[in-house]
């Protein structure tokens, strides 16, 4: 039984081509156990999923994965979990991450990556998630949608008060100052 607070994280099944990726997701797995939290993530094996996994572990951490059944049965699931979900899709899935965590962090990532926390956020804004989102910005690598998301201030399509909901940031103790003083964003009203 896992009582500890869970920090959901999204990343991918590749590990991109720098080194720096495999190193920072390392860290947050090492940086995850020293803060007594436990893993939640997708329950994959390969790329920065089985890193931020087997780091958790290593360090006697406990990771909780949740899978699709397609997934899982391409044998793309970790075999050596904590705890492994397996769901019919992809909103099970998604939905399960948030309910199962208190944060949510998106390494580098593709296009999933960057589609579950957009919706973790997304749905933090219509008030059906309590949970901070983070990205980790491990090498500057989501300074583009940091710009755009200061765009989409600029341009009236996100408040300013909604936008410091979101943090950008590749300091750990950063990251652990603004899940600890998190609160969820205001309900939007509209005129």
């Amino acid at each position: 039984m896992n009582n500890l607070k869970n920090i959901a994280v999204y990343c991918g099944a590749a590990t991109g081509n720098n080194q720096i990726f495999i190193d920072g997701t390392k860290e947050l797995g090492h940086w995850i156990v020293e803060n007594d939290y436990g893993l939640t993530y997708g329950g994959g094996v390969f790329g920065l999923m089985g890193v931020i996994a087997d780091s958790v572990m290593e360090n006697n951490g406990y990771v909780h994965g949740i899978i699709t059944e397609q997934l899982n049965n391409r044998n793309l699931a970790h075999p050596n979990l904590s705890k492994l979900d397996i769901v019919e899709t992809m909103d099970i899935r998604k939905k399960e991450m948030l309910n199962n965590s208190i944060a949510s962090i998106a390494l580098p990532g593709g296009p999933g990556t960057l589609e579950e926390i957009s919706e973790a956020f997304s749905w933090a804004k219509l008030g059906d998630n309590d949970n901070p989102c983070i990205f980790y910005n491990i090498g500057h690598y989501y300074d583009p949608l940091k710009d755009f998301f200061d765009n989409m201030v600029d341009k009236g399509f996100l408040e300013q008060s909604g936008r410091k909901k979101v943090l950008f940031s590749n300091s750990l103790p950063e990251i652990k100052r603004f899940i600890d003083n998190y609160t969820p964003p205001a309900l939007r009203t509209y005129k």
